[in-house]
């Protein structure tokens, strides 16, 4: 295995403006090395990463990096601007740039030493020699770390200065009151040691250390930082506070440890003993329960759910996105135990439950945001019982009749030989699954919210709602309340002989019977003529009204490709058809979202096959996919190639979706399952007409993006060769997406 950075990819005088820019000089580098094999689709990779969060650190660094299938073997890039390139960092451009790529099955090893310098970027005295290196050489041989190293498998702690500070090189400056001037790195090993002091003064000489076990990706210690001899400690009675902390982000290779980093010094510089368990890519080595046990207060500094959440159950928490504990580690160790001292518990959450939101959301967000998070939560758990549910039933339909809806129950009358007992069998079996549609909408918007205590609460506020038939928006005003609720009871200052019977005992009950008087006696009346209406409006829809409507569903649906948007306008069409007995025009809205969300992926993948050198590689290739990704009614097929070039195929996704679900209205065409492309035409009302209005929209997309690709400046054909292996210099300044 070659050496992870080398001097051809070290580039003191990096030229670009731009991120974009930025990132193709250097992944230009790694492609003339043959550690890159696709230049553009490794890009797109980077792009999609940085879409997730600014890679931008304080300090002036830039730390854009990705896992890609178009990585050989785990490579460092490194950038040094004069005039800075922006990276969305709060206090202004970056002058380093480190590009990080990893293979997308790396092995731990490499991915502890990607972790590692993720922990020396930390170091100021580290970047301060960066940014005064004199030449190619000097500027790898200081990332590697090759002095004080002493062999190849592991380096020892030195003494030297943070200019010739090695992977595992250990310097004594003390962590400053924000946390933000941190000094420890990491061995090859992935064995941490840190030495800091903790004087008043800022006195030299420190007395603690801790060593942080991690073989499986440099994660969290066994055993917490000692405070200095005089330091100022935050003792319950006669010990220091002690804190856990979780940090992830989505790629798991450099966030999370310059997070655990950045904790790890301002609990120095506190005087509290804090242990970090680090979930990254290469895995992660659980923090010992004893430990978890003892712990008086719990920081997640997170972008992706936390593995086993539910270990920390009923400690004060503070749960942030990864960069804040990147920048703000001592308001974060301050607010964790302001909250021990006034009693504020949290109650745990799903274990690793990839729900979409895993918290109320950061400190800094609008409420608009938080609402959309917490219904996003509540939509993206119902989907899959409206695609079960309205399979079954359709099929049901399919195969006894649409007179089935009629049919006994199939534990009084079912024979083995009947086709329509088998039909009543899948409808019954669907409609069931349709029952559970508002609780579940209900219950996982109060997860969203308060996370597992809110189960129980929407749970039966959505049950209620279904009760007094007060239908879909009975269950979005139950699970907002039981969510509410929930809060406002864990903000509560609990004695600590009842903290341990908090979530399985007094919230469920006291949220349960709060959501339950709510909704019979105060809410539910109101919310249940307001869903007649609606219901009697949608089914008044005729002409010009219909066409409009469809209309709009069409630019829903291809707005995000399976975002919050898409997931609304699906919601509304799905909710319509969530009964045994559907209308016609719930069966039309239903028929135009889905024909409309079948047109994005769909015309990508034409539009790669009619005018391929218009599109990467890579491109062509994901062409190939969303042809069965679009005729299955998959939106998501589309992501990568508006991921790569938004401004062009979104837009022309949004025209042919709009034409596609008018004309589906006026066709009037209907559709009685909720999901399933081209695979459930034969329960579709009108379905040439139908296929016809799918082929319309499609058409106008795949034209319009091959129209708008057409005009770029820079031709198509010549990404193309670039991203098979183009030598650094061609297009270097050409941004990733436009």
């Amino acid at each position: 295995m070659s050496e992870m950075i080398t001097a051809d990819l070290v580039d003191l005088d990096l030229s670009a403006e731009t991120k974009e820019a930025a990132a193709r000089a250097l992944a230009e580098r790694m492609v003339a090395l043959g550690r890159v094999t696709d230049l553009d689709g490794f890009l797109a990779d980077v792009a999609a990463r940085e879409a997730q969060m600014p890679t931008g650190l304080d300090g002036g660094i830039g730390i854009p990096h990705c896992r890609s299938a178009h990585v050989t073997e785990p490579t460092l890039a490194f950038g040094r601007s004069a005039d800075g390139i922006d990276f969305g960092a709060p206090d202004g451009p970056a002058d380093l740039v480190f590009l990080i790529a990893a293979p997308a099955g790396a092995d731990d090893a490499h991915l502890t030493i990607l972790s590692s310098l993720a922990r020396k970027l930390m170091d100021e005295e580290f970047t301060t020699a960066l940014r005064s290196a004199d030449d190619a050489a000097g500027a790898a041989a200081l990332i590697r770390g090759d002095e004080p190293t002493t062999d190849e498998g592991a380096a020892d702690a030195g003494e030297g200065s943070g200019a010739d500070a090695g992977p595992g090189a250990v310097t004594a400056d003390a962590a400053d009151a924000s946390g933000t001037s941190p000094k420890a790195t990491s061995t090859r090993a992935a064995t941490d040691t840190a030495a800091g002091t903790a004087g008043a003064a800022g006195t030299a000489g420190a007395a603690g250390t801790a060593d942080a076990a991690g073989a499986s990706g440099g994660s969290a210690g066994e055993s917490a930082p000692v405070a200095a001899a005089g330091a100022a400690t935050a003792s319950l009675g006669d010990r220091p506070f002690r804190i856990v902390a979780v940090t992830s982000c989505p790629t798991g290779i450099a966030h999370t440890y310059m997070a655990a980093e950045s904790l790890e010094n301002a609990g120095r510089a506190a005087g509290v003993e804090l242990v970090v368990e680090t979930q990254g890519s290469a895995g992660f080595t659980r923090l010992d329960p004893a430990v978890i046990a003892a712990a008086d207060g719990v920081i997640f500094a997170h972008d992706v759910p936390v593995r086993d959440k539910d270990r920390f159950a009923g400690k004060p928490t503070v749960d942030v996105g990864v960069k804040a504990g990147i920048n703000r580690p001592a308001e974060l160790i301050d607010e964790v135990r302001g909250k021990a001292e006034r009693g504020e518990v949290t109650a745990g959450a799903a274990a690793g439950a990839g729900t979409p939101v895993e918290s109320a959301g950061e400190p800094g967000e609008g409420y608009g945001t938080k609402l959309r998070k917490w219904l996003m939560s509540g939509v993206s758990y119902m989907v899959p019982f409206v695609a079960a549910g309205g399979l079954l039933i359709a099929l049901g339909f399919a195969i006894g009749g649409y007179q089935v809806n009629k049919a006994p129950s199939v534990m009084d009358h079912f024979l083995w030989t009947e086709a329509d007992s088998w039909g009543a069998l899948l409808f019954q079996i669907g409609g069931v699954a349709f029952d559970f549609l508002v609780p579940v909408l209900a219950g996982y918007i109060a997860y969203g919210m308060a996370d597992r205590p809110g189960l129980v609460p929407g749970f039966v506020g959505g049950s209620i709602s279904l009760t007094i038939s007060a239908g879909f928006l009975g269950g979005l005003a139950a699970g907002l309340i039981a969510g509410g609720v929930v809060m406002a009871i864990q903000r509560a200052r609990i004695p600590q002989a009842l903290r341990g019977i908090m979530p399985v005992v007094v919230i469920p009950l006291i949220s349960s019977a709060v959501v339950g008087f709510l909704m019979f006696v105060v809410i539910g009346k109101p919310i249940a003529s307001a869903q007649k209406a609606m219901t009697d409006w949608l089914g008044g829809l005729s002409g010009t009204n219909a066409i409009l409507l469809g209309l709009l569903l069409g630019l829903m649906m291809c707005f995000d490709l399976g975002g919050p948007v898409n997931k609304v306008a699906y919601a509304f069409a799905a909710s319509g058809i969530a009964v045994a007995d559907p209308s016609d025009s719930a069966m039309k809205v239903m028929a135009a979202a889905m024909a409309a969300g079948m047109v994005p992926p769909l015309a990508m993948a034409l539009a790669t096959t009619v005018r391929g050198r218009l599109f990467t590689r890579t491109e062509r290739e994901n062409g190939k996919a969303a042809w069965v990704l679009g005729i299955s009614f998959i939106s998501e097929g589309a992501i990568p190639f508006a991921a790569a070039d938004p401004l062009r195929v979104i837009p022309a996704s949004m025209a042919g979706g709009a034409v596609t679900g008018a004309l589906s209205m006026a066709f009037g065409a209907t559709l009685r399952a909720p999901h399933g492309g081209v695979f459930v035409v034969p329960l579709i009302g009108n379905p040439l007409l139908y296929l016809v209005a799918i082929a319309a929209g499609v058409c106008v997309t795949a034209a319009l993006v091959v129209l708008l690709k057409g005009m770029r400046g820079r031709p198509a054909d010549a990404a193309a060769t670039a991203g098979e292996g183009a030598t650094a210099g061609t297009g270097a300044k050409e941004p990733v997406a436009a």
